[in-house]
C-alpha cells in the first residue's frame, strides 16, 4: 500500500505536497504525541507556525 502511495505522489499534482510531521505536546499526559498531514508546499510554513 505504500509503494502506491508513493508512486501516486510521484507523479502530477502529487508534487505540490508535502507530508508533514509535526511533534506535539498532549496536554493531558504531557508526552509528546506526533501528527502528520499532507500539505500544500507553500502552506507548509503556515502549519508548522500554528
Amino acid at each position: 500500500m505504500a509503494k502506491k502511495t508513493v508512486a501516486t505522489l510521484q507523479k502530477g499534482e502529487g508534487r505540490a505536497f508535502a507530508k508533514v510531521i509535526k511533534m506535539v505536546k498532549s496536554p493531558k499526559t504531557g508526552a509528546y504525541i506526533f501528527e502528520e498531514e499532507m500539505v500544500q508546499n507553500e502552506k507548509v510554513k503556515d502549519y508548522l507556525a500554528k
